[in-house]
This record gives structure tokens, C-alpha cells and sequence, in this order.
């Protein structure tokens, strides 16, 4: 067990990231056009994704970066999961820096994406058991700890030796969720974890999120689309806009500053006051 002292969670400072991609976007065909090398570099373009972000999370907080498509959200989670190496800044887990001490950032972490991957011909138990040796907690304690928590998510026993291929997809999330806790990890990065899923499923891990922040202090940060599940959720959240961080406060102080007549406002209303942006048609796009 790693101890951790009263060092932030995460410690982010002018923070970035530039990837470069084709002009037309980054599933464009491979250029083939004539011509010298030079001539065809000028048709990519640099996208800096995350531009400077700084802020700072407390151990124990639910903090919520919210954005639309592009906005370079996941790019940030992926730079704190150490899947990413920023290009500048200082960005530091419970101290550990991502780069120079990054096996040491990925013992105290564990992720849930809206991609995430799985053997799918392997049973929900068979895909557990072998998360749970991969990071070395024993096989009976592994298979206990897996079905306490698929348990709580409102998922049976018998879905569990039912292959990953013949789950819905909100079944397939809630296996991803109990393969991050297994670990018991001081911070866990959910990148738009409930994306998908049926009202009933998207609640259930709602409720296990607060629980394990609850009961175990758990850090979580959490990228989302969902407003009213990152209001119900966050104790801060940051509105991030082209790798930007624009704003950042608690949910009700961000809905307090928006000028309203009558009517408490939204936190999508808050979005669109800090940014400028309509959020369901960034959304669409």
C-alpha cells in the first residue's frame, strides 16, 4: 500500500499537449499526392488540444471536466493516465510526476473509458480474474471483491459467466467500472463512463461513484456530456473549450453567475455563458 499525505490528487500547471493531424481531419486517406515532402507537409496542420490548463484537485473530491466533442477533455485524462506525455507544463498524481515516475502514477490509478476494451469471447468473471493478476491481487480475493461490486451495480451472478459478446452495452460498462475498483485506486479517471447506457444502468453507476467516494475517499475525475449527471456528481467542474479551461468553480456557483429572469439556471446554461457555445449543437457535431 502506497501512503499518501495531504499532496493534491492531481496538479496540473500550463499544462499542453499538440498533435498533428491531416487538414481534413484525422480519418482522412494517407496522402499519396505527387510531389516532394515538403510540398506535402504543408497540407497537415498542428491542434493543440490542451492549451495550458492548470488546476488543482484535493484528495477525496468527484471533479468533473466538461466539454463537447474536440474539446480536449480526453486528451487530458489520457496525459493524467500516463497514456499521453505533455508536450509542456507539470503535471504531477499525489505528487508523482507523469512522465519521470510513471509506474509509480499508474499504481495509484485505474480508468474506465466509453471504449473500453475486453476479451469478448471471455465471461464478465474470466475478464476480471485476469485484470485482478495482472495487478497482482490474489484470485479468491479477486473473485470476491468482483462480484461484491458487480453485485452493487445491479449485476447478477449469472450474467457474469455469460460472454462479454452476449452483453448489452450498458452490461459492458458496469464490467469496466468493477475492473477500475478492483484495484482499490486512489484516483479514478472515468472518461464518459455512462455514454450509452439505459437511464436504470447510467444510475446504478452513479450511485457506486458517490459510494466509493464516500466510503473509500476515492478521488474521481470525470469527463462527461451528461450535465445534469455531472450536477448530481461534482463538487468542482471545469468548462473546457479548444484545450482551454474557461471556467472552474462548483456546479451552483457556475449556475449562479449566469444573469437569469426567473427559473434557476442549468448548468448547459452556465456552458453556454462561459463559452458562447450551444452545447447540444457541439454535441451534434
Amino acid at each position: 500500500m502506497i501512503e499518501l499525505d495531504q499532496t493534491p490528487a492531481v496538479f496540473c500547471e500550463a499544462v499542453s499537449k499538440t498533435f498533428v493531424e491531416s487538414e481534413g481531419g484525422e480519418n482522412d486517406e494517407p496522402d499519396t499526392a505527387p510531389g516532394p515532402w515538403w510540398s506535402r507537409a504543408r497540407r497537415r496542420r498542428r491542434v493543440e488540444a490542451v492549451r495550458d490548463v492548470s488546476l488543482e484537485v484535493p484528495k477525496g473530491e468527484i471533479f468533473g471536466v466538461l466539454g463537447p466533442n474536440g474539446s480536449g477533455k480526453s486528451t487530458l485524462i489520457r496525459l493524467m493516465a500516463t497514456l499521453l506525455v505533455p508536450d509542456r507544463g507539470t503535471l504531477r498524481i499525489f505528487g508523482r510526476d507523469v512522465t519521470r515516475e510513471r509506474m509509480e502514477v499508474r499504481r495509484l490509478i485505474n480508468r474506465v473509458s466509453v471504449d473500453a476494451a475486453f476479451f469478448k469471447k471471455l465471461s464478465a468473471m474470466e475478464n476480471l480474474r485476469y485484470a485482478a493478476r495482472l495487478y497482482g491481487v490474489p484470485v479468491a480475493e479477486g473473485q470476491r471483491r468482483a462480484l461484491e461490486i458487480l453485485d452493487r451495480l445491479g449485476f447478477s451472478s449469472r450474467k457474469a459467466r455469460v460472454p462479454l459478446e452476449n452483453l448489452s452495452r450498458g452490461q459492458q460498462q458496469k464490467v469496466a467500472v468493477a475492473r477500475a475498483l478492483l484495484t482499490s485506486p486512489a484516483l479514478l479517471l472515468m472518461d464518459e463512463p455512462t455514454t450509452g447506457l439505459d437511464p436504470r444502468s447510467k444510475n446504478d453507476v452513479q450511485d457506486f461513484v458517490l459510494e466509493v467516494q464516500r466510503d473509500h475517499g476515492t478521488t474521481v475525475i470525470l469527463t462527461s456530456h451528461d450535465m445534469a449527471e455531472s450536477d448530481r456528481l461534482c463538487n468542482r467542474v471545469a468548462f473546457i473549450d479548444n484545450g482551454r479551461i474557461v471556467a472552474l468553480d462548483t456546479p451552483q456557483v457556475l449556475k449562479a453567475g449566469v444573469p437569469h429572469q426567473g427559473g434557476e439556471p442549468s448548468l448547459e446554461d452556465a456552458f453556454f455563458y462561459y463559452t458562447g457555445r450551444d452545447w447540444k449543437e457541439e454535441v451534434a457535431d
